[in-house]
């Protein structure tokens, strides 16, 4: 038996984490609708918008592809998803960090070292 994973694509570019605890009961027209109203995006846009609820501990994922939404659902056994806590509503991500969020880690911490800028004195 193989170790087959579904999972949103590593190449992805942009990934949409929207930073409020969502209802859970919501399907995928719930959760268009608020991509559409409180966002102001297009949910038939092919990017991926992932929400959370309340206990961090459960994770929906929607993407239109072609002629359907996708709902990719993930609800932990026992740990949490370590979710940022930005100012903004919507955080944008990348494919490769939508997969870390899943696999556990904490992406708020995953940045990497600041750009320096020198110049000559001369």
């Amino acid at each position: 038996m193989s170790n087959m994973t579904l999972r949103p694509d590593p190449a992805l570019v942009q990934v949409f984490l929207y930073r409020e605890p969502v209802d859970f009961r919501k399907s995928y027209r719930g959760l268009s609708a608020l991509v559409e109203l409180e966002l102001g995006h297009n949910p038939f846009s092919g990017h991926l918008y992932v929400f959370t609820n309340r206990q961090h501990n459960k994770i929906k994922c929607l993407l239109w592809e072609d002629n359907g939404f996708v709902l990719y659902y993930k609800a932990l056994a026992e740990e949490k998803f370590r979710w940022p806590k930005p100012e903004e509503e919507v955080v944008t991500l990348t494919g490769q960090q939508i997969n870390w969020l899943l696999d556990g880690y904490d992406i708020s911490l995953m940045k990497g070292h600041k750009k320096l800028h020198y110049e000559a004195l001369f």
